[in-house]
């Protein structure tokens, strides 16, 4: 039986997709790409982290439960999970045309400083990985959680590399910016 903080956290998710997909369209054309070796450095833990947790009430014999299934529970996955859509939606739509799924540098490429990045570098990410919480507290089992964690170090990864493409074409803006924002959570990490 599917509960409603089970759909909510899935309609959170196709929310995601739609809005991504939609949102895509007319963003800057990239003059600047990361190589394939680079990608799969995030990618690969990103696919992983991924199947851990969607697919993780699939094998009950080896993947204890550690948060049961309780009202209160499924509230708080979903509204972590919303929260979350929330924030990446904020952040998505205030980067605009600059965003890509990739790391890319854009033409006439903006570091954006306004709204959601006022508070942490890479909200996106926040927002994502909130969503990803969400969802491990609802699943509740131990691979959910495991999955969040590798989710997490490939957001990391993504996030040094973009780091890096922003340090080289804003020199004189970013660093002072990565000295005053954190990078995924405001005012701690």
């Amino acid at each position: 039986m599917m509960t409603v903080s089970n759909q909510t956290i899935i309609a959170c998710w196709i929310i995601f997709i739609a809005y991504w997909a939609i949102s895509a369209v007319g963003i800057k054309r990239a003059v600047e790409r990361e190589s394939r070796v680079s990608g799969l450095k995030y990618k690969a833990p990103l696919t992983l982290g991924s199947m851990l947790l969607w697919c993780s009430n699939l094998l009950h014999q080896m993947n204890p439960l550690l948060i049961p299934h309780r009202d209160l529970a499924g509230a708080i996955s979903a509204v972590v999970c919303v929260f979350g859509l929330l924030v990446a939606i904020w952040s998505r739509r205030t980067l605009a045309g600059n965003w890509s799924s990739s790391v890319t540098f854009k033409q006439g490429h903006e570091l954006i400083q306004r709204g959601p990045y006022r508070l942490a570098r890479h909200p996106i990410y926040t927002g994502i990985l909130l969503m990803c919480a969400g969802t491990a507290i609802g699943v509740g089992r131990l691979f959910s959680w495991l999955g969040l964690l590798i989710l997490s170090a490939g957001f990391w990864i993504k996030l040094k590399q973009e780091e890096s493409l922003l340090l080289r074409h804003f020199p004189g803006d970013y660093p002072s910016y990565r000295t005053r924002v954190k990078a995924l959570v405001p005012f701690v990490i």
